[in-house]
């Protein structure tokens, strides 16, 4: 029920890239960025200083930046350490109790963490709709487009794109700011999310785009 340890690969590049099944394009003005579980907790399955990992965490980071400059609300999901067998509900069965209670293991690397201004929500389900403000953020905000990035691809990243594809709002999905298991894995969720729900681009074709 624990974390799979992950082995090293390769992040798709654009050439790699699902066909997506609709045009949309990012405005800046009705776009918000969600930084989905990039806690030490999760991170730590990965292979230090290898890809997937630093790549993801790079063009995350290019990602935040530009968003920033552009006034792009940013908003961290984040899961709380230490959760009791109710709050955990069926997580538990699938995934074991979770993170522990340690500030370290549920901390965010330096350079992806939140900055004054940003937002935080904590998260309970796949989706990081499910039980928090995310909606409404965006609802009180004027905007209808989420930009996705983050870990893991095919479980809380595909999850939150496709519940806000049911929510009518337009989900990016960054192909190579955000890692999975394997590239199998990674592979398969960016061609349900480009065939269902997403848009799937790359960091560069966005930061050019916006």
């Amino acid at each position: 029920m624990a974390l799979p340890a992950i082995t090293s690969y390769a992040l798709p590049s654009d050439a790699e890239l699902p066909a997506n099944r609709v045009d949309w394009t990012v405005d800046p003005a009705r776009a918000v960025l969600l930084v989905h579980d990039l806690q030490n907790h999760f991170l730590r399955a990965f292979p230090a200083g290898e890809q997937p990992l630093t790549g993801m965490l790079d063009n995350t980071s290019r990602v935040i930046g530009r968003a920033r400059a552009l006034g792009v609300p940013v908003v961290y999901s984040v899961q709380r350490g230490g959760q009791t067998h109710e709050e955990r509900g069926l997580q538990l069965d699938f995934w074991g109790p979770g993170a522990a209670d340690d500030p370290e293991a549920l901390a965010i690397p330096s350079a992806v963490a939140p900055a004054d201004g940003d937002t935080v929500l904590t998260k309970w389900k796949y989706s990081a709709f499910v039980r928090t403000e995310l909606e409404s953020l965006l609802r009180d905000s004027g905007r209808d487009q989420l930009v996705i990035t983050g870990v893991y691809a095919h479980i809380g990243v595909l999850m939150s794109a496709c519940d806000a594809w049911m929510r009518d709002i337009r989900a990016f999905l960054v192909a190579d700011a955000v890692a999975d298991f394997s590239r199998e894995d990674h592979d398969m969720a960016l061609r349900w999310a480009a065939g269902r729900c997403a848009v799937v681009t790359t960091t560069d074709a966005l930061l050019k785009e916006i």
